[in-house]
């Protein structure tokens, strides 16, 4: 799969069929609208292809925008795996912003990337102030001879699957139903820096995560999950929160990597929240918290 920044490119090279979208977390939703693309990529003999914006259009607009699912990296890598064939990147700033629906439609898509076919979602909204609904993404479609194509959404358990609703759910560490949304389980990425060297007093070493982005970060309290370092998965067990029995201050993420003595510092890794186990706890006592951290990793092993 290729990545084009498309500032200063303009496709003259293929006739594109495209979907769009923020695609945070590339949910089975989004899939769903994707591998329908692609479909029809094949189908007509046009080029697979996604436009994304580098930055969320709320964070621009806001100054913050939500917590996120997904980093850039692995939302590329996500639709890759789909078959997607190139992803046409830009910025969303304040030029694109005052783009009218049709000026996005005809400077955009038209002029730039070349689009014959377009497929979204029911809920997509496009141009100035997000005026541009689906509707009439349908009519300009009529006039400029692109085939639109709009989704139903996927509903599961009743309900219709979302970026927000995974979000709630990370946050209420349901990480099953978050893997049946998702169709893998919630990761995020970032780097081991130093800590307070708590862990090493108590015979439980611990890398301590600075997250990449702004990830939505889960229901404070202990986990099962996998770290992978280096392409290699390790089991681990995984504090997210204030650790209440050394009154920290900020939240942090702290993962004993089971059978694990390496050096990772300023190491990348990948962790994999795979089952919550139990809310924060204060101990009274060392000792109880030393044999808790004991049965937390023992439960960890016995998934």
């Amino acid at each position: 799969m290729e990545i084009l920044h498309i500032e200063n490119y303009t496709e003259t090279r293929f006739d594109t069929a495209i979907a769009l979208g923020n695609f945070d977390g590339v949910h089975v939703g989004h899939q769903a609208l994707i591998k329908r693309m692609i479909d029809k990529a094949r189908f007509t003999g046009l080029r697979s292809s996604i436009l994304l914006f580098e930055n969320h259009t709320k964070a621009f607009l806001d100054g913050t925008g939500p917590a996120l699912i997904s980093s850039s990296k692995q939302k590329n890598d996500l639709i890759s795996n789909l078959g997607v064939e190139t992803i046409y990147a830009m910025k969303f700033d304040e030029n694109v912003m005052k783009l009218t629906p049709e000026e996005f439609i005809v400077e955009i898509l038209v002029k730039r990337l070349n689009v014959k076919a377009i497929v979204v979602g029911y809920d997509y909204r496009f141009g100035n102030k997000a005026s541009g609904d689906s509707n009439l993404l349908k009519e300009l479609g009529s006039i400029y001879n692109i085939d639109v194509e709009i989704l139903h959404p996927v509903i599961i358990n009743d309900e219709v699957v979302s970026s927000t609703r995974i979000r709630n759910l990370i946050k209420e560490g349901k990480l099953e139903d978050v893997k049946l949304l998702l169709n893998r389980e919630y990761s995020i990425k970032g780097k081991v820096v130093p800590g307070k060297k708590i862990g090493n007093k108590l015979g439980f070493p611990t890398a301590n995560i600075e997250p990449d982005i702004n990830y939505v970060i889960p229901k404070l309290g202990v986990y099962s999950t996998e770290v992978i370092i280096d392409d290699k998965k390790y089991l681990s067990a995984t504090s997210v929160g204030y650790n209440p029995t050394f009154e920290e201050a900020t939240i942090k993420i702290e993962t004993h990597i089971i059978d694990f003595k390496d050096d990772i510092y300023n190491k990348e890794i990948e962790l994999i929240f795979i089952e919550y186990l139990r809310n924060e706890i204060k101990f009274s006592t060392i000792d109880s918290l030393v044999e808790q951290i004991s049965i937390d990793i023992a439960k960890v092993k016995s998934r």
